[in-house]
């Protein structure tokens, strides 16, 4: 997926520069060898599970800029998501360029499960997450399409003005632009189903991936 997220990067004709972000030596040499930069590996202690993406970010653009290479604008284009397009970048572009009052943009799509259904435990009892109502219903006792509309965030991308970065400590700012996914392009594999979906998606021409004209990646011994 990491091959697939690099080409559309690439194709898209958008980004000055491709830069994969990793602590893997391996991650690096595959990211390279399928047209990526890997200038620096990232630091261990902004790379656990748990590490919020702005340590990275801000690590990642003060060491571009002792390089000398510094960035207006960054994006974050995570490889889980295989069915993200160049078009969907150029997309994405179009809409932040034109809007230069906002901080970002971050991909979103339509939530599957309501927040308005959702329960959290205290206890011996659960207590409703957002205790809201239309007219005297509780939210979770109404049908999803009574309900607000509620978005979630995707893992196509985000872009955002490095200075919101560097400056404010945040990825996203306050002025965050909302744009939406068509289709399966901010589909997501996090979990081993997810792989068996794609390959559905796939297999019924319902998605495209980039296409890659290079020899795949082979670990050398």
């Amino acid at each position: 997926m990491l091959a697939y997220t690099i080409r559309a990067a690439i194709e898209s004709d958008v980004f000055d520069a491709v830069v994969c972000a990793t602590d893997s030596s391996l991650y690096a040499d595959i990211a390279r060898h399928y047209g990526a930069e890997v200038p620096f590996l990232r630091a261990a202690d902004i790379s656990g599970d748990k590490s919020p993406d702005i340590d990275w970010v801000v690590w990642m653009l003060g060491k571009l800029v002792k390089q000398r290479r510094e960035y207006d604008v960054f994006s974050i284009l995570r490889p889980t998501n295989p069915f993200r397009l160049a078009a969907t970048i150029q997309r994405a572009w179009a809409v932040f360029s034109q809007d230069l009052s906002a901080d970002s943009l971050r991909a979103i799509e339509r939530c599957k499960q309501h927040p308005g259904k959702m329960w959290v435990i205290r206890g011996a009892r659960m207590l409703p997450l957002m205790p809201f109502t239309n007219d005297k219903t509780p939210w979770h006792s109404n049908q999803y399409t009574a309900l607000p509309e509620i978005y979630t965030q995707n893992a196509s991308l985000e872009i955002a003005w490095s200075r919101i970065a560097l400056e404010q400590n945040t990825i996203a700012g306050e002025v965050i632009i909302p744009f939406i996914s068509l289709g399966l392009e901010g589909f997501d594999v996090n979990e081993p189903e997810d792989f068996v979906l794609a390959k559905y998606y796939l297999e019924r021409g319902e998605v495209d991936l980039p296409e890659i004209t290079l020899n795949p990646f082979s670990i050398k011994d």
